[in-house]
């Protein structure tokens, strides 16, 4: 197999990976790269076992347009629905697949135990602890938009779910970035992941902070994000808990104290519940941008994996990505 690369969390990029996968997917939504259809003659399998319309239709679309084939396995598709284990079906997609994108709602151990054993290259397209995808989109997004991350103080408001587990660990890597999230009690990031994302600020010199109520009012802020409260996949464990996140609305109030901040959301968005429609379908919304930063961020990230030259010359064989 001539996948060179695993995608299975953030921590299996280095810092320059990190960085060149960011300014790829930059160059793609841009439209300044050019490639020469790197996986052309390769086999891209997509297994999505919840739903999915942006992750999917970003890896599908990049696959082929990256000269990929590709094949789809949907939740009724595999043999665990009658009682295969998760390791034997790793280890047969393992020896006829060169690139697994896979979203599981399960444990990222099990995806890193398709890699780790049975030579899997392997992207998490989202687990139950991590959407590494959705954090290399956020940043390219960021990149994309602002021309730089150093600086940029970020306002996260919602519950600690896989996405905003990846944008900690994504931005405690970003020198001089500040990310702030705001969780409601008892629905806070996962300790261990903030925990390593607050270690990587230290050693970057970025700043991550959780608290879990909307006061004192946050100000200064260059992007506020936010997230569907029910995240997909999940259930929450108390019955009142819209009542508990209804502070935690996103509305136009917290453009008073920032406002030139742009919205990001990494949809689907429920109008009327974690944001109005007052600011996702608004001026200060990049979010339908950020959604089409998806497939830009896709190619970069299958292109890395299959260990494709992240830069090239133009030449006559290659062929402009818009």
């Amino acid at each position: 197999m001539s996948a060179a690369h695993k995608l299975v969390s953030l921590e299996d990029l280095g810092d320059a990976d990190l960085e060149q996968i960011v300014l790829r997917g930059v160059a793609h939504s841009s439209g300044t790269s050019v490639h020469r259809r790197p996986l052309a003659g390769q086999v891209v399998g997509l297994y999505f076992a919840m739903t999915s319309t942006r992750t999917r239709t970003a890896f599908w679309s990049s696959a082929l347009r990256l000269g990929a084939q590709v094949i789809t396995f949907g939740p009724a598709d595999l043999q665990t629905n009658t009682g295969e284990s998760a390791g034997d079906t790793g280890r047969v997609l393992g020896s006829m697949l060169d690139l697994l994108v896979a979203r599981t709602g399960q444990p990222t151990a099990e995806l890193q135990d398709w890699a780790d054993r049975y030579g899997l290259p392997v992207v998490n397209a989202m687990t139950a602890e991590e959407h590494p995808t959705q954090g290399l989109t956020d940043l390219t997004t960021l990149r994309r938009h602002f021309g730089t991350l150093d600086g940029l103080r970020i306002l996260y408001v919602g519950e600690g779910n896989n996405t905003a587990a990846a944008l900690a660990l994504a931005l405690g890597r970003t020198p001089g970035a500040e990310l702030e999230l705001r969780t409601p009690p008892g629905y806070g990031l996962d300790p261990l992941i903030l925990k390593r994302a607050q270690s990587h600020a230290e050693r970057y010199g970025a700043k991550v902070t959780e608290l879990h109520a909307m006061d004192p009012a946050p100000s200064g802020f260059d992007v506020i994000y936010t997230t569907r409260w029910q995240t997909t996949g999940t259930s929450k464990p108390d019955a009142n808990w819209r009542e508990i996140f209804r502070p935690f609305q996103v509305d136009r109030a917290l453009w008073k104290a920032s406002p030139d901040a742009v919205f990001l959301h990494d949809l689907p968005a429920h109008r009327g519940e974690e944001v109005t429609a007052e600011v996702l379908d608004g001026p200060m919304s990049i979010a339908f941008q950020q959604a089409e930063n998806k497939m830009h961020s896709a190619m970069a990230v299958l292109e890395w994996c299959h260990g494709a030259p992240m830069t090239e010359s133009s030449t006559t064989e290659e062929v402009s990505l818009r």
